[in-house]
């Protein structure tokens, strides 16, 4: 059976937290070279270097970031258990980092994140901000990790990993007084139509705008936006119809007072959970992840 050595873990962990060796050895009084040999012991028993020079700082790597999580919850347990013996009061709470793009609805977020929230004395922070920044958050270990309707590009500067949640068809919602006519003989009933659409360059407009070749219509629209929220306000003000994944699309008709047109298998979105690590390690996330793929988009 192995055995892991804690006070090789304690060392890198504290040496993750502090930002280097030198700092660390202040805190716990140890020269740089113990510590780099005792880090070196516990990379050896892995099998995988926990960092990387990158210029004159040490940098995780995708392995040392996935350890640092385990050691987190590993230490912070410690705490919690001398804080719980010795009687006093104890404020350990899983955290959780959510970056959110902004294109992706926020019902449809709030689905993903119920998974999560189960956990008990979860402390949940959600940021909701353009893709680029997002993946930007992510390599800076500021978000655990991003929900986004598209997989990280090839050529994108950051090392990240895309984990699949699903895949929805999307639906027509319109206000009632609109609907009759977009429903007669659709497709051709968008013709001319008042639509609200996601900003040209979202996954979903592409889709969008080539199924609308496809089908030789050309609709009016009166409004784009990448905050979906505005998009369904403005429906709800009956300004014009959206296009909203099929698996939330009942639920927001009846909250925002909205009726459905049709369903358009042809056009599909798919979403993301976007980590660091190759492998799912935050407990909420797996948790995400698993109703996702079993329950939401099954």
């Amino acid at each position: 059976m192995e055995w892991l050595n804690y006070h090789h873990l304690l060392y890198f962990w504290m040496v993750a937290r502090e930002g280097g060796l030198e700092p660390a050895g202040k805190v716990l009084r140890l020269s740089q070279s113990a510590l780099s040999g005792q880090i070196k012991r516990l990379e050896d028993m892995l099998g995988h270097p926990l960092f990387e020079r990158r210029g004159r700082k040490l940098a995780m790597t995708e392995t040392g970031r996935v350890v640092y999580k385990y050691a987190e919850q590993i230490f912070g347990l410690g705490r919690e258990m001398l804080d719980t013996i010795r009687e006093r009061p104890t404020s350990r709470a899983l955290r959780l980092t959510v970056g959110i793009s902004d294109v992706v609805p926020k019902l449809l977020v709030r689905t993903l994140l119920e998974p999560a929230l189960r956990h008990e004395g979860l402390a949940l922070t959600c940021k909701e901000d353009r893709f680029d920044r997002l993946l930007a958050e992510l390599a800076l270990d500021e978000v655990d990790v991003v929900i986004a309707d598209a997989p990280v590009p090839p050529d994108a500067s950051v090392r990240a990993y895309n984990h699949l949640l699903g895949e929805s068809t999307v639906t027509l919602l319109a206000p009632a007084a609109l609907a009759p006519a977009m429903r007669r003989s659709f497709p051709r009933g968008l013709d001319g139509a008042r639509l609200l659409l996601p900003t040209p360059g979202c996954t979903l407009r592409r889709n969008l705008d080539a199924w609308f070749a496809d089908a030789e219509v050309q609709p009016l629209v009166v409004a784009q936006a990448e905050d979906s929220a505005l998009l369904k306000a403005f429906a709800a003000d009956g300004m014009g119809a959206l296009f909203v994944p099929t698996v939330i699309a009942k639920v927001i008709a009846q909250r925002y007072e909205l009726v459905e047109v049709a369903e358009v298998v042809s056009v599909r979105e798919r979403f993301y959970a976007i980590s660091a690590e190759r492998r799912l390690v935050h407990p909420a996330v797996v948790a995400i992840r698993t109703a996702a793929r079993n329950d939401l988009f099954a």
